[in-house]
């Protein structure tokens, strides 16, 4: 695995370094001594899939509030994805800035996403698989998001909306989420 730093603090996208041959590849996905080298101790408590029909659909831009926030790693098995992230936390030098990546099937590439950051995702195309792992249990007390299209944050989605569920499509603007 190579672990690239984006331009957010603390995350990362990853090249999975897969082994082929007349049969396929083989590739690792979590390595605890690898994951060390960039400081994750943490254990991944939950696996999540979600699978997404529509190209255009938006889900995001979700986050759990302290003392639930977790570490996510997100790694796209079907399709191709606009993921993205943006730095919520105040003491960051990378406060409200945001990064985006495009996850495939075909690229392998994966986003580390460290505590106190928002995440979401646009398919691309149609049918698209995401594996998520978190370092903390799902809390539904705990769950927020951020509004896709917040104008203080701006982030450039790659095309129209087709799809967003009426949740994500009502997440507030920064200037309404406590603690921010």
């Amino acid at each position: 695995m190579k672990f690239l730093p984006t331009i957010l603090n603390g995350s990362f996208t990853i090249q999975l370094d897969p082994v082929k041959d007349e049969r396929g590849w083989f590739a690792r996905y979590f390595c605890k001594k690898e994951f060390s080298s960039i400081g994750h101790e943490k254990e991944w408590v939950q696996m999540n899939h979600s699978f997404t029909l529509k190209k255009g659909t938006i889900r995001g831009m979700h986050f759990q509030k302290s003392p639930f926030s977790e570490i996510k790693l997100v790694r796209c098995i079907h399709g191709s994805v606009f993921d993205v992230i943006v730095d919520l936390r105040k003491d960051s030098p990378t406060f409200l800035q945001w990064y985006g990546a495009e996850l495939s099937a075909e690229n392998k590439l994966m986003m580390y996403i460290p505590e106190g950051f928002a995440h979401g995702f646009q398919t691309l195309e149609d049918s698209c698989g995401l594996l998520y792992m978190h370092t903390a249990y799902y809390s539904p007390e705990a769950e927020n998001g951020l509004k896709y299209n917040d104008p203080q944050i701006n982030i450039s989605w790659p095309m129209e909306v087709t799809e967003i569920s009426f949740r994500d499509d009502n997440h507030n603007l920064l200037e309404k989420i406590n603690g921010l």
